[in-house]
């Protein structure tokens, strides 16, 4: 089992460029996987986890609800602001400028093949992470993602995630709202969940600005911990 996770940092990119990339890195675990099975070879496959930051773009799960987006496709223009149906699971959400956006595509055969607890996992790495901070924040039931306030009518959501699993090889991944303006989020129903608020870390800790490369080491730490994983710069 190879628990060694190529990290690359791609910076501020575009969501469909950095999916078609995704897709070319998550096909290329896939065939290993069937040419192993398929020639009864035993070939290691390759972990990779991307960090980037995309410009203000809109995305719709599989299962999501296109009710969801309040914009029309001008006033999607007007905003700078794109919108793309895709492959993950979960409904609509919104990525831009000062957010985390992280995508672990990896083998969960060379960890565990454990969907429900690939999923705890990537909240824990943001859960602790946050409470690095001095936040208090944890999981709201029957809801994915990372919430503070769960439970209370001030429950509100710093984390949305959203994955696509085959074959065991993950991709898509989680939104860490850390100096995102939260203006975009008032143009959908976040995740279709109506009623709820959206939060970012700056303003939980009542400040202008998180150290965004600081947040990625915490996050790198404990993702490495819970998954006894190595990363490897590439």
């Amino acid at each position: 089992m190879n628990k060694i996770i190529q990290l690359q940092d791609l910076g501020n990119k575009d969501y469909k460029e950095t999916w078609e990339y995704q897709e070319e890195l998550f096909k290329g675990i896939v065939d290993l996987k069937i040419k192993n099975r398929r020639e009864e070879t035993s070939l290691q496959t390759p972990n990779y986890f991307l960090f980037v930051e995309h410009p203000h773009v809109y995305t719709l799960g599989k299962s999501g609800d296109l009710s969801n987006l309040l914009l029309s496709e001008k006033q999607l223009e007007a905003k700078g602001a794109n919108f793309y149906k895709i492959n993950r699971g979960g409904d609509i959400t919104y990525h831009g400028p000062g957010q985390i956006v992280g995508y672990p595509i990896i083998d969960l055969e060379n960890f565990f093949t454990d969907i429900h607890k690939y999923l705890r996992f990537l909240e824990e790495a943001i859960i602790l992470t946050l409470q690095e901070y001095g936040i208090v924040c944890g999981r709201s039931e029957g809801e994915t993602g990372v919430w503070l306030g769960a439970g209370t009518p001030f429950a509100r959501k710093i984390c949305a995630m959203g994955v696509r699993a085959s074959r065991w090889v993950t991709m898509h991944g989680f939104a860490l709202n850390v100096n995102a303006d939260l203006g975009y989020f008032d143009n959908i129903i976040p995740c279709g969940i109506r009623g709820k608020a959206v939060t970012t870390l700056n303003v939980e800790l009542g400040i202008e600005r998180v150290n965004e490369e600081e947040v990625k080491e915490k996050i790198l730490k404990h993702f490495s911990h819970l998954f006894e994983a190595t990363f490897e710069k590439s």
